[in-house]
């Protein structure tokens, strides 16, 4: 019985002296957006203008830079989950791409009273696409698309339609997109997946998961192994790691990419809304770093190849890395973790253990 005591004095003690000390300590942050390079803050534009065109599910939005004016620019197809046809759910990484210098056309491909007619949803967005471009060419009061310089990325649903869309291109008289990013595709009842052999070798392509999406769940990984044709050398299956040891904590849910600068909640309270890590070193490096190899050369081992900076992603306030993106070329479906979220069990590769081996992490 006096142990007992004792033992309980002696806990007591110790909550009091931690409650205590606890006010004086620094909170320990994540990183904030980096200063320049792929998913920073080095923006060329200051402004971005929003325009609303078509209707139903054929209506699509363009944005532009602004803040001078560039007399042409790339051409980014963005893609939202299902239900998300808003652009506002993904605001903050719009605004990114179009004040490094792109045009954004969201397709929104969906009516509310239209969103089980997933069959035409690849339609819908190919003709939203056609009818944007065709604006962009005709009219004086937008920026120019270069139509040699397109990317496409999707999210969710969206990233089933990106793979869909750049399938589709070349047999409709589309421009072929140079760089595709697939993030946490998963398909809904009736939209089909087409023939992905379709896409050329020379795409350069990222599929994006996070390890704490349970919606997507294996679908980004048969995804990518559709994709056999495309070399090795351009493509990597890329997993977003949840990681807790600061507050507030990153978490690489299936709403990982979604955030506004307000940080309003959105899509019924399920958006993460926070703009963070994820989305600086993670989701908006990578297609950045992309989009530059793709069109200019350049930052292609930020994007591709399992390298030190490609798996960066910054670090908590007190110096501590930030837990790495893990990259493979030969993913695995997930097993059930003791906490019952599905987990991707990666397979490395020769290049993957060759590269865990000879490389290590800034500040590591």
């Amino acid at each position: 019985m006096i142990k007992s005591k004792n033992k309980l004095a002696f806990l007591l003690l110790a909550t009091f002296l931690l409650a205590a000390a606890a006010p004086g300590q620094a909170a320990v942050l994540p990183p904030p957006q980096p200063k320049q390079g792929p998913g920073g803050a080095d923006y060329g534009y200051g402004r971005v203008i929003k325009t609303a065109h078509g209707q139903g599910e054929q209506a699509y939005y363009i944005f532009e830079p602004d803040e001078p004016k560039p007399q042409s620019a790339p051409l980014i197809v963005f893609l939202h989950g299902w239900g998300g046809t808003n652009p506002d759910y993904y605001s903050s990484w719009i605004e990114h791409l179009v004040k490094k210098g792109k045009i954004v056309i969201f397709p929104v491909y969906q009516s509310w009273g239209g969103l089980l007619s997933s069959s035409k949803y690849t339609l819908n967005c190919l003709q939203a696409i056609r009818a944007a471009i065709e604006l962009l060419q005709s009219s004086k009061e937008h920026v120019k698309p270069n139509l040699e310089q397109l990317a496409i990325v999707g999210h969710s649903v969206g990233g089933i339609l990106a793979l869909n869309i750049s399938a589709k291109a070349q047999t409709l008289g589309l421009p072929v997109p140079k760089a595709i990013m697939s993030v946490q595709p998963k398909r809904v009842l009736m939209l089909p997946v087409e023939d992905l052999s379709t896409i050329p070798t020379s795409t350069l392509l990222l599929v994006v998961a996070g390890d704490q999406d349970s919606l997507s769940a294996d679908e980004s990984v048969s995804i990518f192994q559709r994709l056999s044709h495309i070399p090795a050398e351009n493509k990597d299956f890329v997993t977003l790691v949840s990681d807790d040891y600061g507050a507030p904590p990153l978490i690489a849910d299936h709403f990982a990419p979604t955030g506004n600068p307000s940080g309003s909640r959105l899509m019924l309270g399920l958006s993460r809304a926070r703009t963070d890590a994820l989305d600086y070193y993670g989701i908006w490096k990578l297609f950045d770093a992309l989009t530059d190899a793709a069109f200019w050369g350049q930052n292609r081992n930020w994007a591709l190849g399992n390298t030190a900076l490609q798996r960066y992603m910054g670090k908590w306030s007190n110096g501590r890395p930030v837990k790495e993106l893990l990259i493979t070329d030969h993913p695995r479906p997930r097993s059930r973790s003791r906490n019952g979220l599905l987990r991707f069990i990666p397979r490395l590769g020769s290049r993957e253990r060759q590269s865990a081996g000879s490389e290590s992490q800034d500040g590591s």
